[in-house]
C-alpha cells in the first residue's frame, strides 16, 4: 500500500485555505495549509512534501518569490501554483522556473486531485531515473 501524498498548501486566503485542507483531507491525503511563503520554506525545511500547492499573489513574499526560494531548498517536491486570471502571467513564469503545472481559481476539488496525482506520478518517475 502507497503511501498518501504529503502535501504543503499556501495561501493568504484562510477560508479557502481551511475548505482545501479538509477537502483533500477527506480524500486521504496529508495535509499541512500555511498563510504565506515564510511559513511554507520553513514547513519544507522542517518536513519533505510530495506536493506544494502555492498561490501566486500573496502580500509578501510572493508565490514567484517563494518557489525561487524552495528551489534553493533542494526540495523535490512537485509545485502546482495557483493563479487568478489577473495574475496567469505569473503562474507562466512559474512553470518557466520550474513548477509543474498551474490551475485557474477558483479550482474544483476533483481538477485539484487530478493534477496532484499527476505531480505523484512525475514525481515517482523522477525518482526512478
Amino acid at each position: 500500500m502507497q503511501t498518501p501524498p504529503r502535501v504543503l498548501l499556501v495561501d493568504d486566503e484562510h477560508d479557502f485555505r481551511d475548505l482545501i485542507t479538509k477537502r483533500l483531507r477527506k480524500r486521504g491525503l496529508v495535509v499541512q495549509a500555511v498563510p504565506d511563503g515564510k511559513e511554507a520554506l520553513a514547513a519544507l525545511s522542517d518536513a519533505p512534501f510530495d506536493v506544494v500547492i502555492l498561490d501566486v499573489r500573496m502580500p509578501g513574499m510572493d508565490g514567484i518569490e517563494t518557489l525561487r526560494a524552495m528551489q534553493r531548498l533542494d526540495s523535490d517536491a512537485q509545485i502546482i501554483m495557483l493563479t487568478g486570471h489577473a495574475s496567469l502571467e505569473a503562474a507562466h513564469q512559474g512553470m518557466a522556473l520550474g513548477a509543474f503545472d498551474y490551475l485557474l481559481k477558483p479550482v474544483g476539488i476533483n481538477e485539484l486531485l487530478f493534477k496532484i496525482q499527476d505531480a505523484m506520478a512525475r514525481k515517482r518517475l523522477g525518482a526512478n531515473t
